[in-house]
């Protein structure tokens, strides 16, 4: 059923996705990324299960002999426990633990008294972790009522995506300063630009990381931000023939080495706290609202 809407969805927007006409285009006074990189490149994980969680290290050992960095968002209270072990060892290791949903139910969002009867212990995870990143399950977002989180950035938004229960998308293809309201401090919005990969493979039944390469291709020309997010749950690990609900980890193999044969020194490789903590540096007095750059203000 959800590959049926998924093509019906597909059908219905060619002009808009992967790609959308206008969310290339620069903030005001957007002066580039650091050290002249070309472009910046966003690796998350969504950890939503047990199988999920038991291939965290080898995902991370396989970006790390690639060069690269990632975060790993953790549900709080779900089907696992995050134990500080591993959230300890992915720090060492330079990853980034961040927090996802709450219960992963699709609660969060619910109501207005939901979130806020959540956000507490919400709060409380990020504190006890130490992160200061969050996202939301199912990629619900209320960008207002995100501002009840104690968070240096959000990641529960994307560029356009039309497979999503709420498909609404924010239109960009950079970071995103959103203005605090009633006392709240602002945070930085990071919203992916890829598409993610059980849509891709699972749902679209894509054979190949073509697609993902292609929008790279066109966000790179760009300058903007290459955010992904994916599963460690539905990628089959290395010598593992995949199962109807995984994808081959030899399409995410292709698609690193793709960045690193192809835009070798032009890219910056960041993890979603380091970027987040860049763009607020970048804002006047570091959060004042009438930024040049990039800002919004809406619950979106």
């Amino acid at each position: 059923m959800r590959r049926w809407l998924a093509s019906r969805a597909l059908r219905r927007s060619t002009d808009t996705w992967p790609i959308l006409p206008g969310s290339d285009k620069e903030p005001e006074g957007w002066s580039g990324w650091p050290e002249g990189k070309q472009f910046a490149v966003v690796l998350t994980h969504d950890v939503e299960g047990q199988t999920g969680l038991s291939r965290v290290k080898r995902l991370a050992e396989l970006e790390k002999n690639l060069g690269f960095r990632s975060s790993f968002n953790l549900i709080p209270e779900g089907e696992y426990t995050a134990s500080s072990e591993l959230r300890g060892w992915l720090t060492q290791e330079g990853f980034e633990v961040g927090v996802h949903d709450l219960h992963h139910d699709g609660s969060l969002f619910r109501s207005y008294d939901d979130f806020r009867r959540q956000a507490p212990s919400i709060n409380r995870y990020l504190k006890e972790w130490g992160a200061t990143g969050f996202r939301a399950g199912f990629m619900f977002h209320n960008l207002d009522w995100i501002q009840q989180l104690d968070v240096d950035y959000d990641a529960s938004t994307f560029d356009t995506d039309p497979f999503e229960p709420q498909p609404e998308g924010v239109g960009t293809i950079y970071p995103f300063w959103v203005d605090g309201k009633n006392g709240r401090p602002g945070y930085v919005e990071l919203p992916y630009t890829l598409v993610q990969d059980s849509t891709l493979f699972l749902l679209l039944q894509e054979q190949t990381c073509s697609v993902w390469q292609r929008k790279l291709d066109w966000i790179a020309e760009r300058g903007g931000m290459v955010l992904l997010n994916l599963h460690p749950d539905y990628m089959s690990p290395a010598n593992e023939a995949p199962s109807p609900r995984e994808f081959s980890n030899l399409h995410y193999v292709e698609f690193l080495s793709y960045i690193n044969q192809r835009y070798s020194g032009k890219f910056w490789n960041v993890t979603p706290w380091e970027l987040a903590r860049w763009y607020r540096s970048q804002l006047p007095q570091g959060n004042a609202p009438s930024s040049p750059l990039l800002t919004k203000t809406s619950a979106g």
